[in-house]
């Protein structure tokens, strides 16, 4: 069992893991040992994480969440298997912690204050004053 928070737990059967072989430099040893962790877990069949948790862990997992509603991690940090395993559960917990927190409450629209409007005219009005100083003097019936 996989504790995420007190409300939330994960049955170690629902987590999936597979070793494949790593890229990039290693020499040797990238060449023969499958060190990369593939974590999968099948959001939509699992029945522990409330349903608004769910959405919001689809949402955050993004491109890493398959049409079929599974979440695949993929760890290749570490030169070896258990490394990559702890790393790969700590980095599906703290996405799912991350889903399990509620959104920020929406923002409230308020008004302006009487003096911040007062104090807008007042300046749109000394703008328009120094932008009409700049016209051209002369007849308006040259035009």
């Amino acid at each position: 069992m996989v504790f995420v928070t007190p409300q939330i737990s994960v049955p170690d059967d629902e987590l999936h893991e597979s070793f494949v072989r790593a890229s990039g430099a290693g020499g040797q040893n990238v060449n023969k040992v499958a060190t990369a962790v593939e974590l999968r877990f099948s959001i939509a069949n699992n029945w522990t994480i409330p349903y608004d948790v769910k959405q919001r862990l689809t949402k955050l997992g993004g491109r890493r969440v398959t049409n079929d509603g599974e979440l695949v991690l993929f760890v290749q940090v570490h030169r070896t298997q258990e490394m990559n395993r702890k790393a790969a559960l700590e980095r599906f917990v703290e996405l799912v912690q991350k889903a399990a927190e509620p959104p920020p409450p929406p923002r409230i629209r308020t008004k302006p204050t009487r003096g911040s409007v007062q104090r807008r005219l007042v300046g749109k009005s000394i703008r328009s004053g120094i932008k009409a100083g700049r016209a051209k003097v002369g007849d308006e019936d040259d035009a």
